[in-house]
Protein backbone atom coordinates (compact mmCIF):
# COMPACT_ATOMS: atom_id res chain seq x y z
CA UNK A 1 0.00 0.00 0.00
CA UNK A 2 1.51 3.29 -1.13
CA UNK A 3 0.55 6.22 1.03
CA UNK A 4 2.48 9.51 1.23
CA UNK A 5 1.74 10.01 4.92
CA UNK A 6 2.81 6.47 5.83
CA UNK A 7 5.94 6.93 3.73
CA UNK A 8 6.69 10.11 5.65
CA UNK A 9 6.23 8.31 8.97
CA UNK A 10 8.55 5.55 7.78
CA UNK A 11 11.20 8.09 6.74
CA UNK A 12 10.92 9.80 10.12
CA UNK A 13 11.33 6.44 11.86
CA UNK A 14 14.47 5.76 9.82
CA UNK A 15 15.88 9.15 10.83
CA UNK A 16 15.23 8.36 14.48
CA UNK A 17 16.99 5.02 14.06
CA UNK A 18 20.04 6.69 12.51
CA UNK A 19 20.14 9.27 15.29
CA UNK A 20 20.00 6.51 17.90
CA UNK A 21 22.94 4.74 16.28
CA UNK A 22 24.99 7.95 16.34
CA UNK A 23 24.09 8.66 19.96
CA UNK A 24 24.96 5.10 20.97
CA UNK A 25 28.44 5.46 19.48
CA UNK A 26 28.84 8.82 21.16
CA UNK A 27 27.69 7.36 24.49
CA UNK A 28 30.20 4.53 24.29
CA UNK A 29 33.07 6.94 23.56
CA UNK A 30 32.40 9.54 26.25
CA UNK A 31 33.75 9.29 29.77
CA UNK A 32 32.04 12.30 31.33
CA UNK A 33 29.04 11.43 33.54
CA UNK A 34 27.36 14.74 32.68
CA UNK A 35 27.76 14.14 28.96
CA UNK A 36 26.46 10.59 29.34
CA UNK A 37 23.40 11.90 31.17
CA UNK A 38 22.66 14.34 28.33
CA UNK A 39 23.05 11.61 25.72
CA UNK A 40 20.79 9.23 27.66
CA UNK A 41 18.10 11.93 27.86
CA UNK A 42 18.38 12.46 24.10
CA UNK A 43 18.07 8.72 23.51
CA UNK A 44 15.01 8.60 25.75
CA UNK A 45 13.37 11.48 23.86
CA UNK A 46 14.02 9.82 20.52
CA UNK A 47 12.60 6.55 21.83
CA UNK A 48 9.41 8.36 22.84
CA UNK A 49 9.18 9.96 19.40
CA UNK A 50 9.64 6.55 17.78
CA UNK A 51 6.90 5.09 19.95
CA UNK A 52 4.50 7.89 18.99
CA UNK A 53 5.48 7.44 15.35
CA UNK A 54 4.64 3.73 15.51
CA UNK A 55 1.31 4.39 17.21
CA UNK A 56 0.39 6.95 14.55
CA UNK A 57 1.47 4.59 11.79
CA UNK A 58 -0.72 1.83 13.20
CA UNK A 59 -3.73 4.16 13.46
CA UNK A 60 -3.29 5.40 9.90
CA UNK A 61 -2.82 1.89 8.53
CA UNK A 62 -5.99 0.67 10.22
CA UNK A 63 -7.86 3.72 8.95
CA UNK A 64 -6.63 3.17 5.38
CA UNK A 65 -7.62 -0.50 5.49
CA UNK A 66 -11.07 0.45 6.75
CA UNK A 67 -11.41 3.01 3.93
CA UNK A 68 -10.47 0.39 1.33
CA UNK A 69 -13.06 -2.05 2.71
CA UNK A 70 -15.77 0.60 2.58
CA UNK A 71 -14.94 1.45 -1.04
CA UNK A 72 -15.50 -2.16 -2.13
Amino acid sequence: MRDPYLDELKNDFNKYTNNLKKLKKKLLKTKSPQEREKIIKQIDNIAKQMENNQKQSTKVTKSRIKERRLKK
